[in-house]
């Protein structure tokens, strides 16, 4: 059963005519993915809807895993950026939060900062190799930040521990510069199929094994985004919400709504926002068409969170420009523990809240912004998940994959390149004498 309930009809301000007109102009192209699906191997750059099947794949990541888990892992560096960090990190956190996170805790080493590195290099004081595992992560092996950040934890660490380098585990391309390297020195390694571009790689060994590793279900992740990627490529709009949801997004931004908020009122899913506004970013947001024609196309994602946003946002939201289409994000069955006092501190400041939960108190915010939008005309779709957990996570990352497919084929362009990025890339090697 879709464990992603979608619900679009009474308030994305759309016929089911024209979104049955949009969805049409991708019937060839669900065909195409339909083969992709029951093709072996990684040949297409769609490959990816393929990972949470390849159970070769699977068996690698837990080979690895159970080779380099001591028993007293505590801490487990993942050195990546972009791609390479921000989807173990969406699940990590939205599975973990961020406060008193259990032992393996994962640190993401993803921006250079000398305070992340010091302050992560005085956690490690103490501690034994077998407490501890680097993974470093780069699609291309050149990333100039995953390397840099690499190459200074494992130096601080070969001076306490003479052994590091049988705790390291490099992540690339087979056959990149990074994968060569790190083979001449003995590392172990694990392969990330060439033709997976690193904003589709979650279901790769990318983000499976820092996850696993973390003690994360990966089965359960991988679970629900096979569900999803079948439901996703058939041809029926009831059960394809990826199709329907591509076909809101690109009718909206016809029509001037050219920003995506993604609102999640599930506060531990801010990096799965995070991890969406990368994959709609680069996968939209390009120079030229796929006939080479210069258009300068893009939508804008953004990330908000509930309640917290609607105190900073909800002015901007309800009375601003008409340029943003929603997506909200909450949770149907969240576990109720937290709740306020029958008898209060402060009685009579804020009426009805006496006994409530605190899952209560968020459906009534949720409520009052869903209202505000509806009475204001302003229009959103929703995803209802029963709760975060590994299952509905892989479930709506597939979905959202498949989604930013359908939605860069309707827009026009490349949803699996980014030759831009390689212009600052270039800079940044002029500036450092490479």
């Amino acid at each position: 059963m879709n464990p992603l309930t979608f619900e679009y009809r009474e308030s994305a301000l759309v016929d089911d005519v024209d979104i049955a007109h949009t969805a049409s102009a991708l019937s060839e192209y669900q065909k195409h993915l339909q083969n992709v699906s029951h093709s072996v191997g990684y040949d297409f750059a769609e490959s990816s809807i393929n990972l949470p099947f390849d159970t070769e794949l699977h068996q690698r990541v837990a080979d690895c895993a159970r080779d380099k888990d001591t028993g007293n892992l505590k801490y487990i560096i993942v050195v990546g950026i972009g791609g390479s960090n921000l989807g173990a990190r969406a699940v990590y956190e939205g599975l973990r939060g961020i406060i008193n996170q259990p032992f393996p805790k994962i640190i993401f080493a993803d921006t250079l900062s000398s305070k992340l590195f010091d302050d992560a290099s005085a956690l490690f004081e103490g501690l034994k190799e077998e407490e501890i595992l680097v993974n470093v992560i780069s699609k291309s092996g050149t990333t100039t930040e995953t390397i840099a950040f690499g190459e200074a934890f494992i130096a601080a660490l070969k001076d306490r521990m003479p052994r590091i380098y049988d705790r390291v585990v490099v992540t690339t391309d087979e056959g990149s510069k990074l994968w060569n390297s790190a083979k001449e020195k003995n590392f172990a390694l694990l392969a990330i199929p060439k033709n997976v571009c690193g904003r589709y790689s979650v279901m790769s060994a990318v983000g499976l094994f820092p996850l696993l590793l973390a003690r994360v279900n990966i089965g359960q992740v991988a679970e629900g985004a096979r569900l999803l990627r079948d439901l996703c490529i058939s041809g029926s709009l009831d059960e394809n919400i990826a199709l329907v949801s591509a076909s809101l997004i690109h009718i909206h931004a016809l029509k001037g709504s050219r920003i995506n908020d993604n609102f999640f009122f599930i506060p531990e899913l801010e990096s799965v926002g995070k991890w969406y506004r990368q994959l709609m970013g680069e996968s939209l947001g390009k120079e030229r068409d796929t006939e080479g024609v210069v258009v300068h196309r893009g939508i804008t994602p953004t990330v908000s969170i509930g309640p917290t946003d609607l105190h900073s946002m909800a002015q901007l939201y309800l009375a601003g420009p008409r340029d943003k289409f929603t997506n909200f994000v909450v949770a149907s069955n969240i576990r109720e523990t937290a709740r306020v006092p029958k008898a209060l501190t402060f009685p009579g400041l804020v009426g009805g809240i006496e006994g409530k939960s605190f899952v209560e108190i968020m459906n009534a915010i949720y409520g009052g912004i869903r209202a505000a939008y509806c009475v204001n005309q302003i229009p959103f779709m929703e995803v209802k998940m029963p709760s975060a957990s590994e299952y509905t996570i892989g479930a709506y990352f597939q979905f959202k994959m498949l989604e930013m497919m359908y939605l860069a084929r309707l827009t026009g362009v490349n949803a699996f390149d980014e030759p831009n990025v390689e212009e600052y890339k270039k800079e940044t090697r002029k500036l450092l004498g490479s």
